[in-house]
């Protein structure tokens, strides 16, 4: 144990924990103790308190609970070693002296770490050099600029077979560090050993403190037998246990910025080019377990973005089947599949940061992954294959080792299995134990009925043996009123939709909102034509730049104003009669702040989630068309069943306000 209990209680008794919580926390005496605003969420009234007799902080407002070591750790994002570092060296104690074994063992850690930041300096140089032209022009092509360059200390290893050996050699660096570090290719069969890296782009990897602890190098000539080439297993770098761009991620994802997990280094450079820098990668392999362990150090709900092909879906699916056993209260997975054909950094060259936030909007559940999966290509028209299909949720749900989180994905999948396979006029014979009940008689049929695909049934009015109902063979008609209604079916609406009238009415009343959500409010898909231009109204008097009063009235006020001489009266006035109810408090003048950012938030996640689905439902009612299978059939029903539960939803925000108990209570 490198820290004992009494270099910690030492440490502990030097520092006074509002000395250490000062230093990022404004404190003001209040009796014994002292108070400030949390560090940990936004809030007004303090509820942070700093006890230096006890040792300890606790804030109310997040329940957060600690000494000074735990206090860095949280605020900081650094692991516990890590944490002790920084108050010792703040409180001006030695560090622990370590067994000479441990000396001499970091003491050669510390060498190799050195002879790979030589060799990372080396290719830098090579890159911006008269040889690293080429390699120059390959980073253009992929729109990676030169100040990027400089960021991930990317770089170009020459085609010669020793031209970093020569290099190294000259500045003192032996052959065997050279080995051991993986940079040369040595063995017995290999008289004399030559650079592992040659004629590639490199991208150096580092560990959480930033140093470099190996390479990824990627080839510039076709005809090579690796695109990709890792430095192999040393003792700084295992593949399995680290993730391309983990330090930098860590402190954005500490920060607010959202955990997502993509596939090579070129896509992670992308992502963080367009902003979001809590991106990462494994190595090289599938993501392991050491990985997923890292993952949810940093988020609970990372969000693994996949290439938009069959390969980005498998990668997904033994994604979700690693994760599931490991599964926690408040720790999954969510994924988001890009568009067929499309890695992030295709993505984001063509279509920016906007085209990335649709795509992580649409992400799904971890549950999603895992019933998509199962459904994928079946034919469940007996009963003995839906009960093996039953069989096989049950065996991966009872992998799931939290009871807790076991016991909510056999509800999940018990409702979904129901929902799916309802017999007609009634619900599934699939019950609470995991059985399907004998259904009285009755053939399996989609719930709802027959007469949704019109005349008496599938297939024109032909009806199978004992009254079952046969797939379709004819053409297939759209014929959900959700999609006949939505502006994928349809050039444009008759009125504006509720949802977009509130939209559009939270930004009017709220001026200040654009400050912040500028960008998504310019990203977001509206269907109607009017409400496309109410926005735009809307974007140019926040521009003209009159809207930055302190008082939110005013604010308001100014807004309107600038709308209606904009032209846009008519408009104005048929977004206020699309909203039919005044219940949603947040969206109405005089709402408090904590309100209106609550209904936005809820609104627009809403917005997304439902234009999601309906491109969903397009992609299954088209499918059906295709290939009547009891698998398409039932991804339809599945879809129009989560869209109904947006609607549920949805009707929850028409009773927020009222309850909030700020009767017009402003900013």
């Amino acid at each position: 144990m490198r820290f004992t209990p009494q270099f910690l209680d030492e440490l502990r008794a030097r520092l006074s924990v509002s000395e250490v919580v000062g230093k990022r926390v404004k404190l003001k005496k209040a009796g014994r103790e002292w108070r400030g605003l949390s560090p940990f969420q936004q809030e007004k009234t303090p509820s942070f308190y700093v006890n230096d007799q006890k040792g300890f902080y606790h804030d109310f407002s997040s329940g957060k609970h600690g000494d000074i070591i735990t206090f860095v750790m949280e605020t900081d994002g650094v692991p516990f070693a890590e944490a002790v570092e920084r108050l010792a060296g703040m409180a001006g104690l030695p560090l622990p002296a370590v067994t000479p074994d441990a000396a001499r063992y970091e003491q050669r850690r510390k060498s190799l770490h050195d002879v790979l930041d030589l060799a990372a300096k080396f290719f830098a140089e090579t890159l911006a050099s008269r040889v690293g032209a080429k390699a120059r022009g390959y980073l253009a092509d992929r729109a990676i600029s030169p100040a990027t360059q400089l960021q991930f200390r990317l770089g170009y290893a020459p085609s010669d077979r020793f031209a970093l050996k020569e290099h190294l050699g000259k500045l003192g660096i032996s052959v065997d560090d050279m080995v051991e570090t993986g940079l040369l290719v040595a063995g017995n069969d290999i008289p004399v050993p030559y650079d592992r890296f040659r004629d590639r782009v490199m991208f150096p990897i580092t560990d959480l403190r930033g140093r470099v602890i190996a390479f990824g190098g990627r080839a510039l000539e076709k005809d090579v037998p690796a695109k990709y080439l890792n430095s192999p297993e040393t003792p700084l770098f295992h593949k399995g246990d680290n993730l391309y761009n983990h330090q930098t991620a860590r402190k954005a994802t500490h920060d607010g910025s959202p955990l997502i997990v993509v596939e090579g280094y070129v896509d992670v450079i992308a992502m963080v080019t367009a902003g979001f820098a809590g991106s990462v990668a494994p190595l090289g392999t599938a993501l392991t377990e050491s990985q997923l362990a890292l993952l949810w150090k940093m988020a609970d709900e990372p969000i693994l973005c996949f290439d938009g092909d069959r390969a980005g879906q498998k990668a997904a699916y033994r994604a979700a089947d690693l994760a599931l056993p490991f599964l926690a209260p408040g720790k999954s997975l969510r994924f988001a599949l890009l568009p067929e054909g499309q890695d992030p950094d295709d993505l984001v060259r063509s279509g920016g940061r906007g085209a990335i936030e649709e795509v992580i909007a649409a992400a799904r559940p971890l549950a999603d992954m895992i019933w998509s999966r199962e459904l994928e290509g079946g034919n469940f028209a007996t009963p003995e294959r839906r009960a093996a299909l039953e069989a096989r949720i049950r065996e991966l749900t009872n992998g799931i080792r939290d009871e807790v989180v076991r016991r909510y994905y056999r509800d999940e999948f018990v409702e979904r299995l129901q929902r799916t396979f309802a017999p007609e006029g009634g619900r599934s014979g699939f019950g609470g134990r995991g059985n399907f009940r004998q259904g009285g008689g009755r053939s399996f049929q989609p719930r709802g009925g027959a007469n949704r695909f019109g005349g008496q049934g599938f297939g024109g009015g032909r009806r199978g043996v004992s009254g079952s109902i046969p797939l379709p063979s004819g053409p297939y008609q759209a014929a959900s009123p959700q999609l006949a209604a939505s502006p994928i079916m349809r050039g444009q609406r008759s009125a504006i939709s509720r949802r977009e009238a509130l939209i559009l009415q939270c930004l009017i009343n709220h001026p200040w909102l654009l400050h912040e959500h500028l960008e998504e409010v310019a990203a977001l898909e509206l269907a109607h034509p009017e409400a496309h231009k109410l926005r735009a109204g809307i974007i140019a008097a926040f521009a003209n730049d009159h809207h930055h009063s302190s008082d939110p009235g005013e604010q308001a006020e100014k807004m309107r104003s600038d709308i209606e001489k904009g032209g846009f009266s008519q408009v104005l006035q048929r977004v206020e009669n699309g909203i039919t109810t005044a219940a949603v408090w947040g969206a109405r003048e005089g709402a408090a702040r904590d309100d209106v950012l609550a209904t936005w938030h809820q609104l627009v996640a809403l917005h997304r989630q439902w234009h999601s689905l309906l491109r969903e439902l397009k992609d299954a009612e088209l499918a059906l068309g295709e290939d009547p299978s009891e698998a398409n059939l039932a991804w339809l029903r599945d879809v129009k069943a989560r869209i109904s539960e947006v609607d549920g939803t949805e009707a929850l925000i028409e009773g927020f306000g009222e309850l909030s108990g700020r009767l017009q209570k402003s900013m």
